[in-house]
This record gives structure tokens, C-alpha cells and sequence, in this order.
């Protein structure tokens, strides 16, 4: 068997291979297809905040309620833009905790920035890039909705509405 022979035949097992695992399912056996999601358990962190400190594991642990984490920078126009509405979504909300992380910023420049902005929920500082590697956000803003539990519901990339927020609470939590 030539060069060419050899890399069908190993081209042919390793498929042979992938389709077998993929079809054992997610192991789950309710659900032979496979098409269960899997939780994803949020990244623990603690950051200081314009009032004190936020501990996600304290949060959980005390009290309980969902987490709306919001990532921004004060260099993000869409995270201006959308900061108004997460503002009024948390007054709108009081069943889900509100905490927005400055990520991928200058500790100054964030804190004018939130200054400037003036929301009413809790806001906190990414000084050693924790939280931006923890949740890896694919650009800014960047959302992740939180269960009570400490699972991660859904991530959200990109700029939000205070409808698109309505939304979503409804969904996960009636």
C-alpha cells in the first residue's frame, strides 16, 4: 500500500472512530441522541466593586438568586450603549442579581467610565484579568445569565436590550 493508500486507510478509521463516539449518545439514558447540553458550571471570582467587594461564591452560597454578569470596558461603545438598559432591567428584576465586571481596562478609566454612567447596579473591577480569562468573552459586551445554582444559562455576546432581557428572566425563571 502506497503513501496515498495508507492515509485513506488511517483518513477511513479515524472517521470510523468519530462516528462511533458520536453516536454513543451524551451518556445520558434519556437521551440516546446525544443532544443533551451539558450544565456548564460558572467560573468562581470576587472583585471589587465601586462599594465594596462581590464574591460569586459567597453570592450563591447567601443568597442564591440568579446572576446577570455583565462584561464591559470603558473603551466599548456598545457597552455604553447598553449599560441605560441593564440599569433599568435590574430595577425591573429585583429576583436576579445585577453585577457588571470592567474587563480588558485601565482601573482609572473604569471607574470614570462607571462614574459617568451612572447605573444603579452593583459594578466591579477585572484588575488581573480573572474574570475576562475565566468566561473568555469572544468581545465586549459580553453577558452570562447564572442560575441559582451556579450554572451557566446562557451567554449572551453582544449589545442587550432591556427587552431582550425581559425575555430571557422570563424564560429561566417564570
Amino acid at each position: 500500500m502506497g503513501r496515498t493508500g495508507t492515509a485513506l486507510a488511517a483518513l477511513v478509521a479515524a472517521c470510523a472512530i468519530l462516528a462511533a463516539c458520536s453516536s454513543s449518545g451524551s451518556g445520558d439514558p434519556d437521551d440516546p441522541t446525544g443532544t443533551t447540553l451539558r450544565a456548564e458550571i460558572a467560573p468562581i471570582f470576587a472583585v471589587e466593586t465601586m462599594d465594596g467587594t462581590f464574591s460569586l461564591s459567597e453570592h450563591l452560597a447567601n443568597d442564591g438568586k440568579p446572576v446577570f454578569l455583565n462584561l464591559w470596558a470603558s473603551w466599548c461603545y456598545p457597552c455604553r450603549e447598553e449599560m441605560p438598559a441593564i440599569d433599568a432591567a435590574a430595577r425591573a428584576h429585583p429576583e436576579v442579581t445585577f453585577i457588571g465586571v470592567s474587563v480588558q481596562d485601565a482601573r482609572d478609566d473604569a471607574t470614570a467610565f462607571a462614574e459617568e454612567i451612572g447605573v444603579d447596579y452593583t459594578l466591579g473591577f477585572d484588575d488581573d484579568g480573572t474574570v475576562d480569562g475565566a468566561y473568555a468573552p469572544l468581545g465586549l459586551p459580553a453577558s452570562f445569565i447564572i442560575s441559582g445554582d451556579g450554572v451557566i444559562l446562557e451567554r449572551i455576546f453582544g449589545r442587550v436590550t432591556e427587552a431582550d432581557l425581559d425575555e430571557k428572566f422570563a424564560k429561566y425563571f417564570g
